[in-house]
């Protein structure tokens, strides 16, 4: 008995159309079926919340499927947990940003700083030449290019230069005896 044969509709060609419609519309079901399950996977944590979402679709076909459509949640889990792991590294570089305490007494303390102000502890080395704070693991210091650990080179007292181009001698200052007369000057009046 063919599906129209009811109607008194007895067309091999039609009932071969309503035999494929039919097919069709099973094979679209069970692809909402899986497609709700998947999707569902993807954006809800809660197993028991998946497994209802995939029967309502099975039992209520396309209807069910259209309903997990409307009130599905807007986002993958993947993206919820990327989000969460970029505000945590945010909200670390703004505290560490903000500013940085000891890490024995907790005190709040400035990137500069050698000593802890409160227990006094050591937290950074100077460097040998600039005396600017160096990080322990560095081995070259960034601001004066010395090498961590080198001491700073003794500078040597260079005479001032005398220019090439008639330059005089430095003279010793003239001591005045008693015999001699001292010139003495004076500065004109400032009007």
């Amino acid at each position: 008995m063919t599906p129209l044969a009811i109607f008194g509709i007895n067309s091999s060609g039609l009932n071969l159309a309503i035999k494929l419609l039919i097919l069709f519309l099973v094979a679209v079901w069970a692809a909402l079926v899986f497609w709700t399950y998947a999707d569902a996977r993807r954006r809800i944590a809660d197993p028991m919340l998946v497994g209802c979402a995939a029967a309502a679709s099975f039992f209520f076909p396309f209807v069910g499927s259209i309903v997990y459509a409307i009130v599905r949640p807007p986002e993958y889990l993947e993206d919820v947990h990327e989000r969460e792991l970029e505000i945590a590294a945010a909200e670390a570089r703004l505290h560490q940003a903000e500013g940085m305490h000891c890490p024995h007494c907790d005190f709040e303390i400035e990137k500069s700083f050698l000593r802890c102000p409160s227990c006094l502890r050591r937290l950074k080395e100077p460097c040998g030449t600039c005396g600017r704070p160096l990080d322990p693991r560095w081995k070259i210091c960034p601001y004066c290019e010395a090498e961590v650990g080198q001491a700073a080179p003794r500078r040597a007292r260079r005479a001032p230069a005398a220019s090439s181009a008639g330059a005089e001698r430095p003279t010793r200052p003239r001591t005045v005896t008693a015999d001699q007369p001292s010139v003495t000057r004076t500065r004109p009046p400032a009007q």
